[in-house]
């Protein structure tokens, strides 16, 4: 696929995909416009060559096709969750006039990238009717609320000492109002309810409502939300639907990395060893000797040099925007060299431009998608990602062209065969 066309792919994502709620809603769409077949969880499969996928508490998904060659499964694992401010139950409140909410941040927020910044709501909602109870994934797609900062005039150390407290200065305002306000009464004007329908409970985020952008003399700057890392999700999937028979390939986007995985669809959980048994079990293939044979890439992002800050970058592993995708190796990555010595090949023969990047020994990075996974499925894996500036801020940046290059890598994956023997590795 051609750069443009991925670029207007890849801004179409990142404006759906404002929690993890929407974003599986909306690649549910591009699978089914593609001809995927969706599989419930709770039932039994009838599995042979085509194209799958199966989601798990509307939050991860993981999408798999089966062509005529059934050897391994070649896997990428990217993550849909994005820091934001998460809604707590019933934390409406009246403070001198405004009606706020009672928010708790999601993930390790970049605070003071939250404030004055406009904020819409997204997530998942549970309405009642009788004795039934139905869900409904919602967006209201325009501004909402709003996180004022404090004047500088009111705090003259904002300038030189600003130490936010995410229980007071990240709470954010909606509505001017004299008197007590519902915030069900709010909702249900927005969700048009139907007579009788009650609010049950609700996952419901903050977001920012800001569209996409591009800068720069040849606009190779993305300025957007949720950089982090709904571009590894975009990269992924585009590679995905164009990946041919070699391998059972294997698409993943999981919930809840911003807050450790450990959960019912998260990256540590059974979910995508349960899916490669069933898979295995309806192809009639031994699980055990199919993994082992078995290639999973980790794409989530990591930091590019600071043009402010060169002291937080390593001495020699650093990365820089619009020098290629990044191979990451740390303490806590499962990147190794027999992996990566796969990877940089199919690199030089695709001409796909990379970085080796590694943190400073001071400085603690985040644990890996493929590393949680690999407490269920021990496969050889490997971690890569874009660098970018400004993770974890409302709004970020990194380079279009590194995302091509993650693309580009990402299709050659998917499209290799690697065949190991006891003497060597050969890449088809």
């Amino acid at each position: 696929m051609n750069l443009e066309k991925l670029k207007q792919n890849l801004i179409d994502l990142i404006i759906n995909s404002t929690t993890a709620f929407t974003c599986i809603n909306y690649i549910k769409e591009i699978l089914k416009e593609h001809n995927f077949r969706e599989l419930e969880e709770q039932n039994i499969w009838n599995i042979q060559e085509g194209n799958y996928f199966v989601t798990r508490n509307d939050a991860s998904l993981i999408a798999f096709k089966i062509g005529k060659e059934k050897d391994n499964f070649s896997i990428i694992t990217t993550h849909s969750d994005t820091p934001s401010l998460l809604l707590k139950p019933k934390g409406e409140n009246v403070k001198d006039k405004f009606l706020k909410y009672n928010i708790m941040p999601y993930g390790g927020l970049l605070n003071y990238g939250w404030l004055d910044h406009p904020l819409s709501l997204a997530g998942r909602i549970f309405i009642k009717k009788e004795n039934k109870i139905r869900k409904q994934i919602i967006d209201l797609k325009k501004t909402v609320a709003i996180v004022p900062s404090v004047a500088i005039h009111q705090n003259d150390k904002a300038n030189t000492n600003l130490d936010l407290n995410s229980q007071i200065d990240l709470q954010p305002i909606f509505t001017i109002t004299e008197k007590e306000t519902s915030w069900q009464k709010l909702l249900e004007k927005e969700l048009k309810l139907k007579e009788k329908e009650e609010i049950i409970d609700y996952d419901f985020f903050l977001y920012n409502n800001e569209k996409p952008t591009f800068m720069g003399l040849n606009e190779e700057m993305l300025v957007s939300p949720r950089i982090d890392n709904i571009t590894s999700v975009s990269a992924s999937l585009e590679s995905f639907l164009e990946s041919k028979d070699k391998n059972i390939n294997v698409f993943c986007t999981f919930n809840n990395e911003e807050i450790g995985s450990l959960t019912k669809e998260g990256a540590d959980s059974n979910f995508l060893l349960d899916t490669l048994k069933r898979i295995a079990g309806n192809l009639e293939l031994d699980i055990a000797s199919t993994l082992a044979k078995s290639f999973i890439i980790s794409s989530d992002n990591t930091h590019a040099v600071h043009p402010n800050h060169e002291e937080f970058k390593d001495d020699t592993g650093f990365a820089y925007l619009n020098e290629g995708f990044c191979i990451v190796k740390e303490t806590e990555s499962t990147t190794n060299a027999y992996f990566g010595s796969i990877l940089k090949t199919i690199c030089q023969k695709h001409k796909i431009k990379y970085q080796n990047a590694t943190a400073k020994n001071d400085l603690t990075g985040g644990s890996t998608l493929s590393g949680l996974s690999l407490r269920h499925v021990s496969v050889t894996s490997i971690d890569i990602g874009l660098p970018q500036l400004a993770m974890h801020s409302s709004i970020e940046v990194c380079s279009i062209k590194d995302y091509y290059e993650l693309y580009k890598i990402m299709s050659a994956f998917y499209n290799t065969k690697i065949i190991e023997t006891k003497e060597s590795t050969k890449l088809i």
